[in-house]
């Protein structure tokens, strides 16, 4: 019965991507960053997301909405980062082991080009931010359930065979996602939404803890800090933090306290001084090819790490960190790429909060600017301890970050046209009160 019902809605999507191309952007977002065929069953294992990219491609091209390229910077750098992918896996030491990662990555980056030049108007990029939303916030409700009905005696996981597998990627997706919530939050006109949204972000932050994943708590606390330093009632953000952590850190049991207090002993954790092991293998394999890299998850094998640093070769395993991961499977070339990417989202975001309307107002552009700063931010420290390189939630927000920031360009040149308009009457007005021997305005 849910195969059944996956399949219909899938085909139902289909039907009407044909004829409203983003509609299938919609649909390709949503099994994205939910993988509902994972949770199926007959429909596990199908290439369901392979139908649903191919058609809406199609779609794209016959309304001719593909040809509309719009260049931008975002753009550029989310081009470059995956041409240089494809040098790194044709230079990749282990092409067969890396092209499942190569593949999966591509994907990602061609469906956040394709938002990127899709999301032409405000409905369409609040319509992926609540695709976002509700599938990341889906799984935060479920964790903060299952947290509340064990007693937090169990970690919250991510869906099987999927990239939020495991409870630190699902917890770091799920911090991520809190700006988003609050920024729709404060886009809802109804006040049962407003409720409903402050809700999931409670749960949110619940299931965040319920993950017992210390990468997670620390993203957390680093979505708290900025939040409070960037708001202008800090007493406000202060009490409800609070009223917030206080009681969920008191619901959970001794062993998390636990756990979380070796954040600060770091050094003496075998679980980080593994990952200090493979960040330096990972530096190891850039420096022996700093163009290319070893290939996408190649610095993971024992029998290619042994040849770099045999001392550390047999504790080899994964990065976890995006910036490791993409310096040893890109090379220093491909983590360039991947941080002027997320560096010019970021100043994107700068500049989105100082636009204002022809009236003088604040846009929701700028709105939105403010809390998708907080997305990037909350996301590069939590990205410091997980692979999360490939993962389409951040991917997705800094593809919106993109299109508002060409929705906000046509604004900012009427404001700069009106101030025009305003110094040539200026101008005109002195210039006929010196021609009749009346001194001008500026006199």
């Amino acid at each position: 019965m849910r195969d059944a019902l996956l399949l219909l809605v899938i085909f139902g999507g289909l039907l009407a991507t044909l004829r409203y191309p983003f509609i299938g952007m919609i649909l390709w977002a949503w099994f994205s960053l939910l993988t509902p065929h994972q949770m199926a069953y007959g429909a596990f294992g199908v290439p369901l997301n392979m139908v649903i990219a191919s058609v809406t491609i199609v779609a794209l091209l016959l309304h001719g909405e593909a040809m509309k390229f719009r260049f931008d910077a975002v753009t550029a750098w989310l081009i470059a980062v995956a041409t240089w992918l494809f040098v790194s896996q044709a230079n990749s030491l282990d092409p067969q082991n890396s092209a499942v990662f190569f593949d999966r990555f591509i994907k990602t980056l061609i469906f956040t080009i394709l938002c990127a030049q899709m999301a032409t108007t405000k409905l369409r990029i609040h319509a992926l931010i609540w695709i976002f939303v509700l599938s990341i916030g889906f799984f935060a409700a479920k964790g903060a359930v299952f947290t509340l009905v064990t007693l937090g005696e169990y970690r919250v996981q991510g869906v099987p065979q999927t990239i939020l597998e495991d409870n630190n990627h699902m917890g770091i997706a799920m911090a991520t996602t809190l700006p988003m919530i609050l920024y729709l939050r404060s886009a809802a006109a109804k006040p049962w939404m407003r409720n409903a949204l402050t809700l999931l972000f409670l749960m949110t932050i619940f299931s965040v803890i319920g993950t017992q994943s210390r990468g997670a708590f620390v993203s957390l606390i680093a979505f708290g800090g900025f939040f409070w330093l960037k708001s202008k009632h800090k007493f406000a953000i202060l009490g409800a933090g609070l009223l917030a952590l206080v009681p969920a850190i008191a619901f959970m049991p001794s062993k998390w306290t636990e756990r979380m207090a070796t954040i600060t002993e770091a050094s003496e954790d075998s679980s980080f001084m593994g990952r200090v092991d493979a960040w330096i293998i990972n530096t190891e394999f850039a420096l022996e090819r700093p163009l290319t890299g070893a290939g996408l998850r190649n610095p993971y094998k024992q029998e290619l790490a042994v040849k770099v640093d045999a001392e550390r070769a047999p504790r080899a395993k994964a990065a976890h960190s995006i910036y490791f991961e993409m310096l040893g499977g890109a090379g220093f070339v491909g983590l360039f790429f991947y941080l002027a990417l997320l560096g010019t989202a970021y100043l994107k975001t700068v500049a989105l909060q100082k636009v204002r309307a022809l009236d003088g107002s604040k846009p929701w552009q700028t709105r939105f600017g403010y809390f998708a700063q907080m997305t990037l931010v909350v996301f590069c420290i939590g990205g410091a301890s997980t692979s999360l390189e490939m993962w389409d939630g951040y991917l997705l927000v800094i593809a919106l970050i993109a299109a508002a920031t060409r929705q906000s360009a046509a604004l900012t040149n009427a404001v700069a046209e009106q101030a025009r308009e305003k110094a040539r009457y200026s101008w005109r007005g002195e210039a006929r009160g010196a021609v009749v021997g009346r001194p001008g305005p500026n006199f």
